[in-house]
């Protein structure tokens, strides 16, 4: 398993912006799509977005469609998730994810979670 370490949580005001970065621990990090999900309180985790090893291909929940931009540095190994117009609704632990078919929740690898706190 690929050892995933987040950060760049906090607090925002609604319409402001925060990023989260993502670390990968081997260099077969490459060979992996990569993404992010969230888990409000009281609420089941939900997809947020994915990119493919390439970096070629994203994919993002409707939720964040527009707001959300994910992208991957292969060279540091690093993933990221740039947030902007952040919303109240955005408050939730952030996960990042690698391997397997995350559109289908099949997740290899997860990190420890960074808190992303939105007031309104």
């Amino acid at each position: 398993q690929v050892q995933l370490v987040e950060s760049g949580g906090g607090l925002a005001h609604a319409g402001g912006s925060l990023r989260l970065s993502c670390a990968a621990s081997q260099r077969t990090f490459s060979r992996f799509s990569m993404g992010w999900f969230r888990q409000a309180p009281g609420k089941d985790r939900e997809f947020v977005a994915t990119i493919s090893w390439s970096g070629g291909s994203t994919y993002y929940a409707d939720s964040v469609k527009g707001r959300f931009t994910i992208s991957r540095e292969s060279a540091w190994d690093t993933v990221h998730l740039q947030m902007n117009s952040l919303e109240p609704e955005d408050t939730a632990v952030y996960y990042c994810a690698a391997g397997g078919d995350l559109l289908r929740y099949e997740v290899d690898s997860w990190g420890q979670g960074t808190q992303v706190t939105v007031s309104s």
